[in-house]
């Protein structure tokens, strides 16, 4: 049987992989709900979650900032943070940039010491990967947040005007942004990973934030520039965005991008054969918004219908199960598992 990590390269790189790449994932809230009831799920599905220690289930004790109910948080960007649920993560309020004669002495946080919400030990994650690396585990390095970034810093209606009225202060704050984000790429690659992660949600429901040809404009050249850095080294990129991408899967593929997790409920399934099959690995992630209201027997169709029009012998498919709420019942959380356990495993 291959390792995961190799299972995981030949799947992107359209190779044959023995198995479809998967997980389940949890956001805090549900393990704050659901502890006990919880593991005991995990355990009884060991393909899906390998290695996992019951002993260890007790990370979300506190929660981490931003997803803390009625705390305000600064982060190291300089955008403050309040969060009105939970075990959510909140939303910035206040913008550093909001007015841009702020940005002549704006400085992004130093890539050597911190990362977006905490300090960054470099040793450390040397020794990590590398201990990773031994074990023939899939390596990744974080290229943090991009698009999202810019309305953090900006505010969001601030950004989109930005964006419609090409305001002569947007490519210097695109610039700084690349840089950054470009020196950051630049410590993943010499420490050497598998995969940069980056995050850079710039859908809604329906469209693009912004028009495709405003997306050409301002932010595929940022994308350009990173994720070719990271080809040219022999690096996969793996791009999480939210909300409907289909207009500009093409400039994602020319960019570089080896895997995107496209939303199934924002994209629909044939959206997602139609400009994924075969082109771009897809790490399907399923319809996180239906999971409270279905039956075990619908989810587990959800997962069939996808497997079914993604599937191909040579790769291209990742299924992803995201439960965001405590509202999803266990039933729910277990014939989750069940089922992309049944549909990706051999």
């Amino acid at each position: 049987m291959l390792s995961d990590r190799e299972n995981w390269l030949r799947a992107v790189e359209f190779r044959g992989p023995e198995w479809i790449p998967c997980g389940v994932g949890f956001a805090p809230i549900v393990w704050k709900t659901y502890r006990e009831d919880l593991v005991k799920i995990i355990l009884d599905h060991p393909r899906l979650f390998p290695g996992f220690q019951p002993e260890h289930a007790n990370f979300f004790d506190e929660m981490p900032p931003a997803y803390r109910q009625g705390e305000y948080y600064r982060d190291n960007w300089g955008c403050l943070w309040y969060n009105e649920q939970e075990g959510l993560e909140g939303q910035v309020v206040e913008h550093p940039l909001a007015d841009w004669n702020a940005l002549e002495t704006y400085r992004p946080p130093d890539v050597e010491t911190k990362t977006e919400r905490g300090d960054m030990d470099w040793q450390a994650a040397r020794r990590s990967i590398e201990q990773a690396r031994a074990a023939g585990q899939l390596t990744w390095g974080t290229g943090e947040r991009l698009f999202d970034r810019l309305y953090f810093l900006r505010g969001f209606e601030n950004l989109m005007v930005d964006i419609a009225t090409d305001d002569p202060h947007l490519p210097r704050l695109i610039e700084m942004l690349t840089k950054h984000e470009l020196a950051l790429v630049n410590k993943w690659l010499e420490i050497g990973v598998d995969v940069v992660g980056f995050h850079t949600d710039i859908g809604t429901q329906k469209a693009l934030m912004i028009s495709p040809e405003k997306f050409r404009k301002y932010i595929k050249p940022m994308f350009m520039t990173l994720f070719q850095t990271c080809r040219r080294a022999g690096t996969h990129v793996y791009l999480s965005s939210d909300g409907q991408l289909l207009e500009i899967v093409d400039d994602l593929i020319e960019c570089g991008v080896s895997v995107h997790d496209p939303q199934l409920r924002a994209n629909t399934l044939e959206g997602i054969v139609r400009a994924y099959k075969g082109r771009l690995c897809a790490n399907v992630d399923l319809d996180r918004q239906s999971f409270a209201f279905l039956t075990p027997a619908q989810i587990r169709d959800q997962v069939m219908q996808v497997v079914d029009a993604m599937y191909d012998p040579r790769g291209g498919l990742m299924i992803s199960g995201s439960v965001g709420g405590a509202d999803v019942p266990l039933e729910n959380v277990e014939a989750l598992c069940a089922a992309i356990e049944e549909f990706c495993f051999p």
